[in-house]
């Protein structure tokens, strides 16, 4: 009787933690270059079907039935989560600091106190030292940080950017039409991106940062375009919508064995009276 019970209190909360993470993602359906958030719920048949090779027990044997059987009141759980990298729609904007990757696995490096973070939100501008900055004012780092521990400077009279796809950043010549050559974004890959951990404000931490490729021809920078969030927000509130319902379900359950256990507690202590 307990062991029902608290199988479907554990199922609840991780559909509580499940709602958690769809709240997050549709929240952030407006963030420039955010990435969806996902979680996977094991459970009995999810593992059953992975590892039904290597029970511990033999199949159509009395020990296997009796694993099975302790094995299936477990309630489900999450046992894994990832993040979508999927490439997000353009839009454009006509921004001359507004930047886009068009390419999968590809990120921004910008310098933050908490030293450096991979992005894919380029919606950048320039500060008081012309310095090029995100929205947060975080500094855009040149793809040669590592040797110069410099970043991107844009003259105030620099009236007129050009970046090229690859991230080669172009600017005019005083009272001409001629460019000369600036800096040149960071464009980085991590070697494993299930290793990057999202810390808020749209970035991502690496722990060997130093070790990420430096992508010099990645031919999918856009400039005057930003990437939109990769969240689809109708699936996103299809999941809300079959989630409320597994807690209404998980609910129902819990009173059905709250009420049982307490009708059999009574009709015991009034047999004993």
């Amino acid at each position: 009787m307990q062991t029902g019970y608290y199988s479907a209190a554990a199922g609840m909360v991780t559909q509580f933690n499940r709602l958690d993470n769809i709240a997050n993602n549709l929240a952030n359906v407006n963030t420039a270059g955010f990435k969806e958030d996902n979680v996977v719920v094991g459970d009995f048949m999810r593992v059953y079907k992975d590892a039904r090779d290597e029970l511990p027990n033999a199949n159509q044997t009395t020990d296997g039935a009796k694993f099975i059987n302790r094995t299936i009141t477990r309630a489900p759980q999450i046992v894994d989560s990832f993040t979508n990298q999927s490439v997000g729609t353009m839009q454009q904007t006509n921004n001359s600091l507004d930047f886009a990757i068009s390419r999968e696995g590809l990120f921004f490096a910008v310098k933050t106190p908490q030293g450096i973070r991979l992005t894919r939100d380029g919606s950048f501008t320039t500060n008081d030292e012309g310095k090029l900055v995100t929205k947060e004012g975080f500094e855009v780092l040149p793809n040669d940080y590592f040797q110069n521990k410099e970043g991107i400077t844009i003259n105030a009279q620099d009236n007129i950017i050009e970046v090229d796809k690859n991230g080669q950043l172009y600017t005019n010549e005083p009272n001409s039409v001629k460019f000369s050559t600036n800096a040149k974004l960071f464009i980085a890959q991590p070697d494993d991106s299930k290793l990057l951990i999202k810390e808020g404000d749209n970035l991502y931490k690496y722990e060997d940062i130093e070790s990420v490729s430096v992508i010099e021809e990645s031919g999918a920078v856009k400039q005057g375009f930003i990437e939109k969030s990769n969240v689809n927000a109708v699936r996103m509130m299809t999941q809300m919508i079959e989630t409320n319902r597994l807690v209404g379900m998980y609910q129902k359950v819990m009173d059905t064995q709250m009420n049982d256990l307490n009708r059999d507690a009574i009709e015991k202590i009034a047999k004993r009276t």
